[in-house]
């Protein structure tokens, strides 16, 4: 379900305007409490917390970390979230990196992903998406690459439903997320065209820092 241009005053208006549409459909409703609200951090979690305000489901947070490359880290081999790994083509073998570099890079950003997530639910164990409804929630999609690699991650870990909801992306991202078979439902209530970037969908889109999102998941 696609909407015209819209720029919104930031996350939270944002967050608000997607929460309104997914709102609007009585199953989702209906199954809100077997539906599992994840943010992909940082930006994301904002969002997601209206989201979920508006379905009355419940919200955690999902890290998604990059696999830089040994030299450009920068540059992107793939990507790691909840232990699931997403590769970029054969980006590793184009750019000579061997398996112990691979493993080791991998080793690291899990770790840091762990702690992330951990540092963000202050004690709190993660949900289970087993068998339940999962909304991905981020402030935007550019390339789509974050939200891939959180798909797989959600699958992977037995989810029954995968919903992709966003405020903001462009049209040809939005289609592809539609056409897999491992997405249920896309979401995105605004698609600038010409698309830019997802920052021109927002007036303000400061950076989130680890604080915001700390909050983000303690309010109902």
């Amino acid at each position: 379900m696609w909407r015209r241009s819209e720029v919104f005053a930031n996350r939270t208006e944002a967050g608000a305007s997607l929460g309104r549409m997914l709102s609007a459909d009585p199953a989702l409703m209906d199954a809100a409490d077997r539906t599992v609200v994840l943010g992909l951090a940082r930006g994301g979690v904002p969002v997601a917390r209206e989201v979920a305000s508006a379905l009355g489901a419940r919200l955690d947070v999902l890290v998604v970390r990059k696999l830089g490359a040994p030299d450009h880290p920068e540059f992107a081999m793939g990507a790691i979230a909840a232990g699931e790994i997403v590769v970029n083509d054969d980006v590793p073998r184009r750019l000579e990196v061997s398996e112990e570099q691979f493993r080791q890079i991998v080793d690291r950003e899990d770790r840091i992903r762990v702690d992330r997530e951990r540092r963000y639910r202050q004690g709190r164990e993660p949900l289970s998406v087993r068998g339940r409804t999962v909304i991905l929630v981020d402030d935007g999609l550019a390339t789509g690459s974050t939200m891939e690699v959180a798909l797989r991650a959600v699958r992977a870990a037995g989810a029954d439903a995968v919903i992709v909801a966003v405020p903001t992306g462009p049209r040809d991202v939005l289609d592809r997320f539609a056409a897999e078979d491992e997405v249920d439902k896309v979401l995105c209530v605004s698609i600038p065209e010409p698309f830019y970037a997802v920052g021109g969908s927002y007036d303000d889109f400061r950076q989130v820092d680890d604080n915001e999102v700390r909050r983000s998941l303690q309010q109902p």
